[in-house]
């Protein structure tokens, strides 16, 4: 690959690779848990919640980029105190683009570990309680084995997704080579180049298999996972 593809090519490649994973890690654990409070909670304002965990699916990327520079902006009411008070900047950083793509993707999280959590068998949580088991106990040792295919399959399409992410990014990280420009940003540039075609076709080819290698690994972890459950 890193014959057929230049410096520039493959380092967008590395870093898109790069902040799909970090916002995976970022999100992962919140995502659960949030999975967790739609899924089993009774609370006031539980439909707001799940209507503000899926807004990124529905509104523009572009909004999403431009509510978290207004937030994370170092004279957002968030960015400020983090660049003030501990010399942190994710406005145009690698940490920033990692940052918008874990927002774009955690309803995916979010969506794939819910229902994950519905499918566990209440009967099972049930048995083990009446054998003793305290709420910690039973969460470790029944329900997350049970959710797990969920949650490996939520974390590998939120990876492929982010591996394609451009509006969020390009608003609030900006387009900058070695720093930000992932794969959809470097196809945009490479696109808006006089020349640069041959460079965007093998860009998007190149993104469009990960996109696929992610759907069909996300599909294969959850069978695999189902079978190892004993899950038709």
């Amino acid at each position: 690959m890193t014959v057929w593809l230049g410096p520039e090519e493959w380092q967008a490649v590395q870093l898109s690779l790069a902040v799909s994973l970090r916002s995976v890690a970022v999100s992962l654990v919140p995502a659960v848990l949030v999975a967790w409070l739609l899924a089993r909670g009774r609370f006031p304002g539980r439909m707001l919640l799940d209507a503000l965990v899926h807004l990124p699916l529905v509104v523009p990327p572009v909004v999403v980029g431009w509510a978290l520079l207004m937030l994370f902006g170092v004279q957002g009411p968030i960015g400020g105190p983090l660049h003030d008070w501990f010399g942190l900047r994710l406005v145009f950083t690698t940490e920033g683009a990692a940052l918008a793509t874990a927002v774009m993707s955690f309803p995916l999280i979010v969506r794939a570990v819910r229902l994950g959590i519905e499918h566990v068998d209440p009967g099972l949580e049930a048995a083990a309680r009446t054998l003793g088991a305290g709420p910690v106990d039973r969460f470790v040792t029944v329900t997350l084995p049970l959710m797990s295919p969920g949650i490996l399959a939520g974390a590998v399409t939120a990876f492929a997704a982010g591996l394609g992410e451009f509006g969020a990014v390009i608003t609030f990280a900006s387009n900058i080579p070695g720093e930000t420009q992932t794969l959809p940003l470097a196809i945009y540039s490479a696109a808006q180049t006089p020349g640069g075609e041959a460079m965007a076709a093998r860009l998007a080819l190149i993104s469009f298999a990960l996109a696929i290698a992610g759907l069909l690994l996300a599909e294969l972890i959850a069978r695999r996972m189902h079978r190892l459950l004993g899950r038709a």
